[in-house]
Order: structure tokens, then C-alpha cells, then sequence
């Protein structure tokens, strides 16, 4: 019989798995292996579905490398019975012809005794059919797994940094290899002589007083009359101009006792005149 599965994945990590015994049995579907078993010739307990049948079997597998691919050996003699079957197989694998993947050629032959040689040999070939399609969708589910456990630890290691995303450092490493990464750090700006601002509360800068203050403290006390009509006097008058002297008030401060004197003394007189006529 022979038979070609294709497998999504890269030739030479399809080659490591089948090269390791026992990674590639536990890919068989129905098999369960002994815990304490030899890597390189492991062996368990096989249930095959054919029909509408299942038989048991157990026994061991060897993989040996040949040529290009790996020659499989199986014995295994029936859990109930007597029966016993032997296959021999070879597992080539090849790059498919779009460079997508792997293809599995597969080619054997089995030699059974016993409940399996009842069935029909349409029957036998569907199962082992079967059991490869199965066998082969496992195997790339392990070496996709092998992959991504792999990734991991690389990363975990500090592997090499993978380029970002898009609006990231290393966005364009993909398409524009070798462009330096950005500078880790900023160049700092030269020093200048700048003097601090002042820490003491107390001084304060000097700023123009606002008209607005100036005016309000003016009107002060005054009515709106006086306001509006009447010139400012006393604290609120303006101050004279430069050049302009203060005589006039000066001489209304002394002439007014002056003249009330003046008026006192001439009453006095004319009292004086009447008497003495």
C-alpha cells in the first residue's frame, strides 16, 4: 500500500520528529505507551478501529533512519486471542511542489494472523488509511507545538529582538534591513547661566499701580456733587505745579485776624468819642 499526506510544515523540523522514536509514537493515534519504556523502542498498547470492529493489540515499534526517510517496524500479538500482525513500513518525507509544506510518502505492507486476516482487504487498507491521515494531522500538531515552545524559550532568554509594529521602533526593519536603531539617550541642552528666582517671601518685583486703584482711592469720601461740580480740596487737591508759590494763601492766613482787630479797635473808639460828648 502506499499513501501521501501533506504537512503544513518545515521539512527539516518534520525530519527531527520522525528521527526520535518515541516522540513519533505517542503522533499514532490509539497508542498508549508504557511509562517506563525504552525511548528508542517504545512500546504500549494499540487499539485499531477497522469496520465496525476494534482489536488490541500490544507490543513495540523501532524507527530506523534510511536513505532519505525511516523504515518503521511493528510487532504486536492480540490482547484477546491468539492473533498477532506485523507491519513494515517506510515514511519518506519531501518538500511539496508549492514550497508550502511537507509531503509524507508513505509505503508498507502488514502481515496479520489471526481476527484481523477475517476482515476484507478493502477493509484493512481503509483503516491503515486512516490511521496515517490521523497519524500525520498529529504529527504536525507536535511539531507546531515544538515551534511555539521554542519561540518561547528564546524569548525568555533575550533572543534577538523582533522588529515592531507599526509606529514602533524597528517598524521598518522588515522591508529596510539594517537601519540603526534610535539613540538611547536625549543629549542634554548646554548650561547657561540662568540665576534662580529669589526664595525670600518678602521681595517682590515692582509693577505699575493700576489707574483703577488709583482712581478709587481719589474718590474717597467725596459726594457724587462734588464730583462732579466741585475741584478737590484739602487732602484730595492737587499739588501745584513746579514753579508756582503759595503767597496768596499765606497772606489770607494773617490778614484776617488783622482785620478783625482793626474793626475791635475802631468800635472801642467811637464808644470813647460818644462818652465824651
Amino acid at each position: 500500500m502506499e499513501h501521501e499526506v501533506f504537512l503544513p510544515c518545515d521539512i527539516a523540523a518534520v525530519a527531527r520528529a520522525l528521527g526520535e522514536p518515541e516522540r513519533a509514537a505517542r503522533c499514532v493515534p490509539g497508542l498508549r505507551l508504557d511509562p517506563e519504556g525504552d525511548p528508542l523502542a517504545p512500546a504500549g498498547r494499540l487499539r485499531l478501529r477497522i469496520g465496525s470492529s476494534s482489536l488490541t493489540y500490544r507490543g513495540g515499534l523501532t524507527v530506523i533512519p534510511r536513505g532519505e526517510g525511516f523504515a518503521v517496524e511493528a510487532q504486536g500479538h492480540e490482547a484477546r486471542g491468539t492473533g498477532s500482525a506485523t507491519l513494515l513500513l517506510t515514511v519518506v518525507p519531501r518538500p511539496s511542489d508549492d514550497g508550502t509544506g511537507t509531503v509524507l510518502a508513505f509505503g508498507g505492507a502488514v502481515e496479520a494472523k489471526g481476527r484481523l486476516d477475517e476482515f476484507e482487504p478493502q477493509q484493512r487498507e481503509a483503516a491503515g488509511r486512516r490511521l496515517l491521515d490521523r497519524f500525520a494531522e498529529a504529527l504536525a500538531d507536535e511539531v507546531a507545538l515544538a515551534a511555539e515552545s521554542a519561540a518561547e524559550g528564546a524569548a525568555a532568554e533575550g533572543g534577538p529582538p523582533v522588529p515592531g509594529g507599526i509606529g514602533e521602533p524597528g517598524d521598518n526593519e522588515r522591508a529596510i534591513p539594517g537601519i540603526p536603531p534610535p539613540p538611547d539617550s536625549v543629549a542634554e541642552p548646554a548650561d547657561l547661566d540662568i540665576p534662580p528666582p529669589t526664595l525670600d517671601p518678602g521681595v517682590e518685583e515692582e509693577a505699575p499701580e493700576p489707574e483703577a486703584d488709583f482712581a478709587r482711592r481719589t474718590m474717597i469720601g467725596r459726594s457724587a456733587e462734588e464730583v462732579d461740580h466741585a475741584p478737590p480740596r484739602g487732602r484730595y487737591a492737587p499739588e501745584p505745579a513746579p514753579g508756582r508759590t503759595s503767597v496768596p494763601v499765606a497772606t489770607l492766613r494773617w490778614a484776617a485776624p488783622a482785620a478783625a482787630a482793626a474793626v475791635a479797635t475802631a468800635i472801642v473808639v467811637a464808644r470813647a468819642l460818644r462818652r465824651r460828648r
